[in-house]
């Protein structure tokens, strides 16, 4: 089973990558402008909940792919690493992103948790991404891996929902800090490339 080392250094690796505004973040500041505190905490309860679903996705696919072969499960790891990397470098690459809010029509709470769901569902980079990050974090040896992978999910899901939330709700005094952060522009491609590619070489450094 999971130990508190890894549950530990995985919530800090996800607080991180919580501190870089992303497409899920944006498009909740977006929805809670557009139609209030409730819309914008149901926008993020359907990212997250879509995150789950991938979470599952990886955790049967990759389960059943351990109960096959142990070397096909490292090899995806490996690949799982050599992806992470790949956006580690692109995004140190990457010239400083725009973090003005998009507009978006506005929706009732429940169509925008509905809408949430399904446009994370069927993100291919988010399935990339949790295909490679969450097997950094499953370790075979100590149990059965299906458990681990949920685990690790309903974690991020918490800590995502918790998150978004608090983002909904303070969506005044954060506007004018993001206004104010402008350094964000300026080192979030590197402070996020950074992440990924500390990630990266750490599953590539990793032995059974």
């Amino acid at each position: 089973m999971l130990d508190v080392s890894t549950v530990s250094t995985f919530v800090v690796v996800v607080l991180g990558l919580f501190l870089i505004p992303g497409p899920a973040v944006l498009l909740v500041l977006s929805r809670t402008v557009q139609g209030g505190r409730k819309v914008g905490i149901l926008t993020g309860l359907g990212i997250a909940t879509g995150d789950f679903v991938h979470t599952l996705f990886a955790a049967v696919g990759l389960s059943a792919l351990l109960m096959t072969s142990a070397l096909a499960f490292n090899l995806v790891k490996y690949i799982g690493a050599a992806y992470l990397i790949y956006l580690g470098i692109r995004a140190l690459l990457e010239k400083p992103a725009d973090i003005s809010l998009s507009k978006v029509p506005p929706v009732t709470p429940f169509k925008a948790f509905a809408q949430a769901i399904p446009a994370e569902v069927l993100n291919p980079k988010t399935a990339l991404f949790f295909l490679a990050f969450m097997p950094q974090f499953v370790h075979p040896e100590r149990g059965s891996t299906f458990i681990q992978f949920a685990t690790l999910g309903l974690v991020f899901v918490v800590m995502s929902s918790l998150y978004t939330s608090v983002i909904a709700l303070s969506i005044r005094p954060l506007g004018r800090l993001l206004k104010r952060m402008s350094w964000i522009k300026k080192w979030q491609g590197k402070i996020l490339g950074s992440i990924f590619i500390g990630l990266g070489l750490k599953v590539a450094a990793q032995t059974r």
